[in-house]
């Protein structure tokens, strides 16, 4: 085992995240490996099932899929493809004040959660946080409207701020709800990140169908790229994130980012979803783009 080049990129996790590497970022579906896995994954599972953490998970509110969805048929040009990615817009609308207090999650199973509602400015500022001089997209309407999401308890519908955007037919819509207080661990994270065990960057999405899992994982410059192994449960799914074929000899210390997608004996449902580095949940955020 080669613990060097993962000590090297847990350190650089916290800057690679801010600067993406500038190109770095891998595509493709990794290594998505489902051999059984070690004895850290079992012991997060076992921490986790029936546990209380656990069951402020199922009661909650925790997107997983992007809370930003695009246009139908973007992008025109690579201009608008580049000022998405750059977060440059210009805003030649009204944002509306006086939105209500409250929005509400609705289940497809029927259950609902009321939750404070994102006003128009917040949302905006969410996704325009570019302000260079290149391309941009131009925001000429803003409403209040409804958008559908996968979340921890299953596809759900929930209040949306809607962005027309000049040029397209349908608008750019965000969430205008915040995802619920994730709860404390019930184990503690590791310390040390190892090739054969490493953290996962965030999630990216779970699939439409729940059988599916699409993870960012890291890895470094001189290896196969990164592979990720699952451990389901009933009441979990563990993740386990890796380096794959890492060799000897120099490298240089970087951070790549590489999509890994996963597939599940069964839908994820309300299973709480775990990296087992951390021994917590992954969840799905926004980084900055380059």
């Amino acid at each position: 085992m080669r613990a060097s080049i993962a000590r090297t990129l847990a350190v650089l996790v916290p800057i690679a995240l801010f600067t993406a590497g500038c190109g770095s970022e891998k595509a493709g579906t990794g290594d998505a490996r489902s051999a059984p896995t070690g004895d850290r994954a079992r012991e997060v599972a076992a921490a986790w099932d029936g546990s209380k953490a656990a069951g402020v998970w199922r009661a909650g509110y925790y997107p997983l899929s992007d809370v930003v969805q695009l246009p139908e048929n973007a992008f025109r040009n690579e201009d608008d493809k580049m000022a998405y990615s750059a977060e440059n817009y210009v805003l030649d609308a009204e944002l509306p004040t006086g939105s209500p207090q409250k929005g509400k999650v609705e289940w497809e199973s029927g259950s609902s959660l009321s939750l404070p509602l994102m006003d128009a400015r917040k949302a905006y500022d969410s996704v325009a946080r570019g302000g260079d001089d290149g391309p941009h997209l131009t925001v000429t309407s803003v409403k209040l409207g409804r958008t559908t999401l996968v979340t921890s308890r299953g596809p759900a519908t929930v209040p949306a701020w809607l962005f027309t955007l000049d040029g397209y037919d349908t608008p750019l819509k965000r969430v205008a709800l915040e995802p619920s207080v994730l709860p404390g661990s019930p184990i503690e994270p590791l310390e040390n990140a190892t090739d054969d065990l490493m953290e996962l960057q965030q999630l990216v999405e779970v699939g439409r169908d729940g059988r599916s899992v699409t993870v960012l994982a890291g890895h470094g410059a001189c290896d196969d790229g990164a592979g990720v192994e699952v451990l389901e449960t009933a009441g979990s799914v563990v993740l386990s994130g890796s380096i794959v074929g890492a060799s000897d000899g120099d490298c240089t210390a970087q951070l790549l980012f590489q999509k890994v997608t996963v597939k599940l004996k069964r839908k994820l449902g309300d299973r709480v979803l775990l990296d087992a580095f951390t021994g917590a949940p992954v969840t799905q955020r926004r980084l900055p783009t380059t």
